[in-house]
């Protein structure tokens, strides 16, 4: 029996009833299902609506629901139901099936609208505390791998041109803080979505006088919503939480597209590991680096689903419509991509084979000492427009004769300014024009490893966070 059919006296047409079905995707909210119709029996026992032995034998029915189902082989069993509506329908019908008519008393003071409302809320959470500490253990395997490089260097690049050196630990760095930014977001995220719509009925709220803090004490809520309609309707934090997904991929692009581009021949900075790579049918001696061509690509998936919610949402009227059903699914194929990718970098980054002997050869060539060359004339008293036009015309005039600005001869460089000198030499080595960049946040490598050595509390204090938001 459907749990609305009182009011009409015609079935549903076939194929409708097969279309507007939402198990086939929300079967996933299961244990959240469970866990808010418990929160809730809890406040109906509280306003008296249940006895304390209805409450133990509907929360045992439901722990004995989570048991039977959730689990990869009953997974079919919930999703292909032949007459489930959606996930509450299920677990209610499964619930009458143990304890008979008791089991229909569950849904008094309460709606659907509310119902998924919570279990998207707890889905959201518990993704991004999934999320968030296997972002941090990437962290902290590209913060493994920045120690191991050392004082190793490499070219960096601006307009995929070469530029300047840095360590490559350095390098790796960037990405770390690329990543602790998306920590911060999505745990935010996750304190602004942290609140109970239990109690908020259909759209006006219950009309029980139930205590809502039970529930949302229940849930590990920080609270009760505070509008009902708002509570039904919103599904702001889906989207604030797809967006901060898609910030994630944008990272782990940028980062597959680095990898992808060292690891060609025409770079050779990286070795892809053989267990994260594929061959060609065709070319036998090919390794594809199927793993971050695939992880470059997922962004389109996670941000698609963002795109899909932002025009779900525009223009709905308040609050309940069904419409918000099709926020589901985009959500929980997001969730599953940025996941399982991000597990994935971590090991993946661990096996990666730096190539730091051709990466500090590809320092030494190339002028990319001429902008410690310019701070050497400005320490010199020269301006630094001037400095870079002097450097500019020495840069020329090696390039005509085919050498680097170090193997010019002193009375060479004074054709450019008579400000320069013997010391000019050793402020332009690799190790020089490295350390110049002596800023918080630069590449010398003092301050390397000074960043080095406070990532390590970072990581530890972002890890404790999370585990707070648990």
């Amino acid at each position: 029996m459907k749990m609305w059919s009182g009011r009409f006296r015609e079935p549903l047409d076939p194929a409708f009833e097969q279309w507007q079905r939402s198990i086939v995707f929300d079967w996933q909210l299961l244990p959240q299902e469970v866990a808010a119709s418990k929160a809730h029996a809890r406040a109906l026992c509280a306003a008296a609506i249940l006895t304390p032995l209805e409450l133990t034998s509907i929360c045992d029915a439901l722990d004995g629901v989570q048991q039977e189902f959730w689990n990869p082989e009953k997974h079919g069993e919930i999703r292909d139901h032949a007459t489930a509506e959606d996930i509450h329908h299920f677990v209610e019908m499964q619930l009458v099936a143990r304890i008979g008519d008791l089991g229909l008393k569950l849904h008094t003071g309460r709606s659907r609208n509310e119902q998924v409302a919570t279990d998207l809320r707890l889905y959201v959470r518990e993704c991004i505390t999934v999320l968030a500490g296997q972002l941090t253990k990437w962290s902290a395997a590209l913060a493994k791998k920045a120690n191991a490089a050392g004082e190793a260097v490499m070219p960096a690049y601006t307009h995929l041109q070469r530029a300047e050196p840095v360590l490559v630990a350095h390098w790796l760095q960037a990405y770390v803080e690329m990543l602790l930014r998306d920590i911060s977001r999505l745990l935010d995220c996750r304190d602004r979505l942290n609140f109970c719509p239990l109690g908020s009925g259909a759209v006006a709220g219950a009309t029980l006088k139930l205590d809502r803090t039970i529930a949302a004490q229940e849930l590990a809520f920080t609270g009760p919503t505070l509008n009902s309609m708002d509570a039904t309707s919103d599904r702001d934090f889906v989207l604030e939480y797809l967006h901060a997904l898609t910030i994630v991929g944008l990272h782990v692009s940028r980062f597959a597209e680095e990898i992808t581009l060292y690891a060609t021949a025409e770079f050779g900075f990286i070795e892809l590991p053989e267990a994260f790579s594929t061959g060609s049918s065709a070319m036998p001696q090919k390794k594809n680096p199927d793993l971050t061509e695939l992880a470059r690509a997922k962004v389109g998936r996670i941000s698609g689903a963002a795109h899909t919610v932002t025009m779900l949402l525009k223009g709905l009227p308040l609050a309940y419509n069904k419409d918000l059903q099709e926020t589901q699914e985009p959500v929980f194929a997001a969730s599953t991509a940025a996941i399982s990718l991000v597990g994935l970098l971590t090991r993946f980054t661990l096996a990666l084979d730096v190539k730091t002997e051709k990466m500090r050869a590809a320092c030494e060539t190339g002028f990319l000492n001429a902008m410690a060359a310019a701070t050497y004339l400005v320490h010199k008293g020269v301006p630094f427009r001037t400095a870079h036009e002097k450097i500019g015309h020495a840069v020329r005039y090696s390039l005509e004769k085919g050498c680097e600005l170090g193997d010019l001869s002193l009375s060479e460089l004074k054709e450019f300014g008579a400000e320069f000198d013997d010391d000019f030499f050793a402020s332009i080595t690799l190790q020089a024009t490295v350390d110049c960049h002596d800023v918080t946040g630069g590449t010398a490598t003092a301050r390397v490893h000074e960043a080095l050595a406070a990532l390590e509390p970072r990581l530890m204090e972002i890890a404790g966070s999370i585990d707070g938001h648990s």
